[in-house]
């Protein structure tokens, strides 16, 4: 792995916990459905245009379609709606920790539903995360956390881990920002209807609200997906996967840092061993990979 994918690697991670933490505050002032319909929308647009600026085209293989489609359904859709919705109950910490176990949820559906051999490090990696997931939700279930919430950053983790197992690469075949645009714009139309049908417009404006929807648009919702895709391209799916084992550490810290959300030290020691055993997930598909 080279120095720049190692950058590139590290970027990603950042960009896609930070989300967690300008999300939580999108939600505290704005319908997070409406909100979600306007970033994606706007992250869309931006996308196919820049595309079509830099010659990529949209005429994509029935493969290139159908991951798409799938990734604008369950990443954007699902993952993202979901979470937004949560994060009305929830703390950013927690759905940023919950979402960081998806690596360890496709291992294991992997395993249980496609045959998929797991090594016996992946197999200790697993057991450390449930360890590691129970620990942090026993000690916020104690302090009282919403339930609902928490049920539906599992729902919105595993939507991604359905996502991640049915589609293989999106960005085979090149034209690699037409399709993270146009996967936007899927899971635009999709929330859209959604919020028309379930969502009152109420807005409480100000400049905190402005600036986070602007950043969390333009930074995870476009930049962040572009590089993850371009490093996939780089180093392979299995090895770029490898960076998530620093989610949990990076997420629990911007919230922390940004929205003050306090952290105990059950949490502290339940962040770090879901991160080992996500690390040890990833290097044990690495030597099965090599």
């Amino acid at each position: 792995m080279d120095f720049r994918a190692i950058l590139m690697g590290l970027a990603f991670a950042l960009m896609w916990s930070s989300a967690f933490t300008s999300g939580r505050i999108i939600v505290q002032d704005a319908p997070p459905l409406t909100a979600l319909f306007f970033r994606f929308l706007i992250s869309g647009l931006l996308g196919v245009l820049i595309a079509r600026a830099l010659g990529q085209s949209w005429n994509l293989s029935r493969d290139q379609w159908r991951s798409t489609f799938l990734f604008g359904l369950c990443q954007n859709a699902l993952y993202l709606g979901l979470n937004f919705v949560a994060m009305q109950w929830v703390q950013a910490s927690v759905a940023s920790i919950i979402a960081s176990t998806m690596p360890l949820m496709v291992a294991f559906f992997g395993w249980m539903l496609l045959g998929q051999r797991l090594k016996p490090m992946a197999v200790i990696g697993l057991g450390a995360g449930v360890m590691g997931v129970a620990l942090i939700m026993g000690a916020r279930i104690d302090g009282g956390v919403d339930p609902s919430g928490l049920a539906l950053c599992f729902a919105a983790a595993l939507a991604l881990t359905v996502a991640t197992l049915m589609v293989r690469s999106a960005s085979s075949g090149g034209n690699v920002l037409m399709i993270v645009g146009l996967q936007m714009l899927v899971g635009a139309v999709l929330v859209g209807i959604a919020a028309l049908l379930f969502e009152p417009w109420s807005v409480k404006w100000s400049a905190k609200l402005v600036l986070a929807f602007l950043y969390t648009t333009l930074v995870p919702g476009l930049l962040a997906t572009w590089v993850w895709f371009r490093l996939v391209g780089r180093i392979g799916a299995v090895r770029a996967a490898a960076f998530h084992f620093l989610n949990p550490f990076f997420g629990v810290a911007i919230a922390a840092l940004l929205l003050n959300e306090r952290l105990g030290m059950l949490d502290l020691i339940g962040v770090a061993i879901i991160a080992v055993s996500i690390l040890l997930v990833q290097l044990a598909k690495r030597e099965a990979a090599s």
